[in-house]
């Protein structure tokens, strides 16, 4: 019998209904919330910085549990998660305050830790991937750093009866490539069915991407009921091929284009797709129909794993300063232009300093800068858009305030919004490195309801 998981979602933001409604009638095993991009860590820790009180887990948890806890337990479905972000502990601990406010009692909660390695990654890795330079010359901006992690600890999780796996970083795919391994007895040397088993786990991460979400391109590649666009399940087999699918009436479509489009989705070489426990090789994939919105993968490939797992760095880069305002009807675009003029010239004034200036004609030029075509009709109406980088916040609050002055020092009609809302951030850079695998040492948790 096929083993059934499903996507609840494929980042932090994700809409949380689909989810709600796969966990009500997708007759599901597994269902599983990948809630992480490579900056989330970061921006997590920043957050923690500014906010003590702030837990460390995924915000929008509580949400997701409410919506999706109820059903999964009625249906028995296991959760597995990497909502527990820089803290799987307090998110594995919140879990089981929700458990008990449903009254089940006897529940195991897992937590997977060991992925933050911050205060140790300059001393257990060499190069930083992008730059070539050592990682420690990041030593002065570093944040945060975490590794990715294979599926063993959740594999072991499962083995010792938990019904609910919360972890921080692990590689998208492991999310769903565990519940494989453990249903189906596959161990670490399997590297066939690894392969197969994290290819289809690549199809899922990105949730709605699979049955057309981010694939609709109007007159080109139409979706039906986009507004409602089912969330994807795999149909499993013991050697790892599985059909993808999604829930019977809702919105999109599973064909052999969006299973495509998804399988090449963030793969620099699909021979070569490296995760921490075997490397996949889509180049032999068979992606073939088995029914409307029903497609059967297969021969996805293995290789043996590499002797190294992937840390991403999170470090402070500065800041950006940010504000917006607008011009409409006619010659909105020449005012539009000398507006410019008047902000570069007045930066100049106040001294700003900045790494990098930005002021972007929405409507126009913001999209393909230098590339866009000298001959374009004028728009009716044009955003200007301006930012700079800058290596203080004091330096960054300028933008707003020249911005401000545009209101009664500027272009007659200039339109501009009430500054309200916060218009400098901290930003984060992310970059990559190596470590020995033989150096990381995941550990587990385990919680009761």
């Amino acid at each position: 019998m096929a083993l059934r998981i499903g996507c609840g979602s494929a980042w932090w933001g994700d809409r949380i209904s689909p989810a709600k409604m796969l966990a009500e009638k997708g007759n599901l095993d597994y269902l599983c919330f990948e809630t992480m991009a490579e900056a989330t860590i970061s921006a997590a820790q920043v957050k923690k910085r500014a906010d003590p009180s702030f837990p460390g887990y995924d915000t929008w948890l509580d949400d997701r549990l409410e919506a999706a806890l109820p059903a999964c337990l009625k249906n028995k479905t296991k959760i597995i998660s990497n909502q527990g972000w820089i803290n799987p502990d307090g998110a594995a601990e919140r879990v089981v305050y929700w458990l008990r406010k449903l009254g089940k009692k006897g529940i195991t909660v897992a937590s997977v830790n060991g992925s933050l390695i911050s205060d140790r990654v300059l001393a257990i890795t060499d190069r930083v991937t992008e730059t070539g330079k050592p990682t420690s010359t990041l030593a002065e901006s570093l944040v945060s750093a975490e590794v990715y992690l294979g599926a063993k600890p959740i594999v072991e999780s499962l083995h010792a009866g938990a019904e609910i796996v919360i972890t921080g970083r692990v590689a998208d795919p492991t999310l769903f490539a565990a519940p494989m391994m453990f249903e189906f007895g596959w161990d670490e040397s399997d590297i066939e069915r690894l392969g197969q088993g994290y290819g289809i786990g690549h199809l899922l991460e990105c949730g709605a991407q699979v049955t057309g979400g981010y694939f609709i391109d109007p007159g080109f590649k139409d979706v039906k009921n986009p507004w409602d666009l089912g969330l994807p399940i795999a149909e499993v087999e013991s050697d790892g091929s599985a059909i993808i699918t999604k829930l019977e009436g809702t919105g999109g479509v599973v064909d052999e284009r969006t299973v495509k489009e998804q399988l090449l989705y963030e793969v620099h070489d699909p021979s070569n797709y490296i995760t921490p426990d075997v490397v996949v090789d889509f180049s032999q994939v068979d992606i073939e129909s088995a029914g409307e919105n029903r497609i059967r993968v297969s021969n996805i490939r293995g290789k043996p794993k590499t002797d190294s797992l992937k840390v991403s760095l999170g470090c402070k880069e500065g800041y950006i300063g940010e504000d917006m305002f607008f011009y409409a009807g006619e010659g909105a675009l020449n005012r539009a232009k000398i507006a410019k003029k008047i902000l570069e010239e007045r930066f100049k004034i106040v001294e700003l300093k900045a790494e990098e200036i930005r002021i972007d004609l929405l409507g126009l030029n913001a999209i393909h800068g230098a590339m866009t075509p000298a001959e374009i009709d004028a728009p009716y109406e044009v955003a200007v858009r301006v930012a700079a980088r800058t290596k203080t916040r004091d330096e960054a609050l300028k933008v707003g305030r020249e911005v401000d002055g545009m209101a009664v020092s500027g272009v007659g009609m200039t339109g501009k919004r009430v500054p309200h809302q916060e218009r400098v951030r901290e930003i984060i850079g992310v970059y990559s490195s190596l470590v020995n695998r033989e150096v990381i040492s995941p550990s587990v948790n385990f919680f009761k309801s």
